[in-house]
């Protein structure tokens, strides 16, 4: 039996690095282990010391989806709660106050897939490769399709989701499901240079920043500007708003106080 968390997480400078920890499930996600992130999120979502999340995976994969070991011969209402409980994990990331990192350095299937989608950004290695497979074995990604149809073209989240077969990293970047990709060896560099940018910020800006970008996602042109105005005009009279701009006129470092 391994005694060993599924879950891991380490707080430094204002960075949580969250690890999943089942490499030998290739990070599968059961439902235990949704729970604990649940959990874990918002215990950082809370924590006002944490400035950004970095999600990551332990073992050959970043995530495989699903367990399905766990998903045979279960009746509706076990389904329904695990389907659930994951929507309820990649709206959670949405919603926290920080933005989160998806370090992808392994294959990201299905459910893993739609970790990365639902993270804000997203950090590959060469190696990685992305997958909605659920076609091939008789279930459709219709859960892993939500966030990834917000973050790639139409056409090539159906040809994703109806062929199974996979992105390499690169296609990846090129159509929009991670930011950068690097080498294996130079990969939590290039999240550092993320980190360290996100962090040099005013955390007040940052949080009202991501809540407005994901809100105004949905609406149209006109509602879109409208909700922007609001948000900027509010955002503008906050100390940490009068303090960057009078520290840039002043040709000073600004000191944040989250205000």
């Amino acid at each position: 039996m391994d005694d060993q968390p599924q879950l891991l997480c380490e707080i430094t400078d204002g960075v949580a690095r969250l690890t999943l920890n089942r490499p030998k499930r290739r990070n599968a996600l059961s439902l235990s282990l949704l729970q604990d992130l649940q959990q874990e999120l918002t215990r950082l979502g809370d924590n006002p010391d944490v400035r950004v999340i970095v999600l990551g995976g332990n073992g050959p994969a970043f995530c495989a989806g699903h367990d399905l070991s766990e998903m045979t011969g279960r009746d509706e209402a076990d389904y329904r709660e695990l389907f659930s409980t994951c929507s309820a994990v990649m709206l959670q990331l949405r919603q926290l106050p920080q933005p989160v990192i998806a370090r992808v350095h392994g294959m990201a299937t299905a459910a893993g897939c739609q970790l990365v989608a639902a993270c804000d950004l997203a950090v590959a290695s060469e190696a990685a490769q992305f997958a909605t497979p659920g076609v091939r074995i008789g279930l459709f990604c219709t859960t892993p399709m939500v966030p990834l149809v917000r973050a790639v073209p139409d056409k090539v989240a159906m040809e994703m989701l109806m062929t199974g077969q996979p992105l390499n990293a690169e296609r990846a970047r090129e159509v929009g499901l991670v930011n950068r990709v690097v080498r294996e060896e130079s990969l939590d560099a290039a999240i550092d240079e993320f980190c360290q940018a996100i962090c040099s910020a005013s955390p007040m800006t940052v949080r009202v920043g991501k809540q407005a970008f994901h809100r105004q996602l949905p609406l149209s042109e006109q509602d879109a500007y409208n909700d922007a105005v609001d948000v900027m005009t509010e955002n503008a009279i906050q100390a940490d708003a009068q303090e960057g701009m009078s520290a840039f006129l002043e040709k000073r470092k600004p000191t944040w106080t989250d205000r």
